[in-house]
């Protein structure tokens, strides 16, 4: 029953997503941010198979963890953004892939450190699932998107055809 309940929860979640246009994540409606962390809280939830004591403990150190590590992105993709234009190519190139290193090691110490911290609120194996579902998460959510895209897509091609179909109507009712 508990798998069931938290399926349902996931997949209204994840299609309440299609109700909404999305936006790319710095313009993104904080309820659809709301309603994918939801979706993302159950899903890890469920494979991991927590139990509500290990959850009332694993979620802050998590969130800590993803933030931590989005910031390592988010260092990343400034950095990209706001390279020196007067320095030559090659060199912008290599301080990036400089900075891509130093920032790919602070994520494997983030990891270590979090890894040795989560291992104190669940087991070994619940944390070698943990990248699994982040996948599994990462997948079913662009898989959502793509289809919302494409649906998006459909609806275009359904009003183009409409549109033609009545200028067609127009022409012949002139003729």
């Amino acid at each position: 029953m508990k798998k069931i309940t938290l399926t349902i929860l996931i997949l209204s979640c994840i299609f309440g997503l299609g109700a909404q246009d999305v936006n790319l994540p710095d313009k993104q409606d904080p309820k659809n941010l709301e309603k994918i962390n939801v979706a993302r809280i159950a899903l890890i939830s469920e494979k991991l198979k927590l139990t509500p004591a290990q959850a009332e403990k694993f979620w802050p150190v998590y969130r800590e963890f993803t933030e931590q590590r989005m910031d390592l992105r988010k260092q990343f993709r400034e950095a990209e953004r706001i390279q020196d234009p007067a320095k030559p190519k090659a060199d912008r190139d290599q301080e990036l892939i400089k900075l891509g290193m130093q920032l790919k090691q602070q994520n494997l110490d983030l990891e270590k450190n979090y890894s040795d911290r989560l291992l104190k609120v669940i087991s070994a194996r619940q944390l070698l699932t943990l990248p699994k579902a982040e996948e599994e998460f990462r997948r079913m959510l662009l898989q959502r998107l793509q289809d919302r895209e494409d649906m998006r897509e459909m609806r275009k091609e359904n009003r183009d055809n409409i549109r033609n179909r009545l200028e067609q109507r127009a022409r012949e009712k002139n003729n």
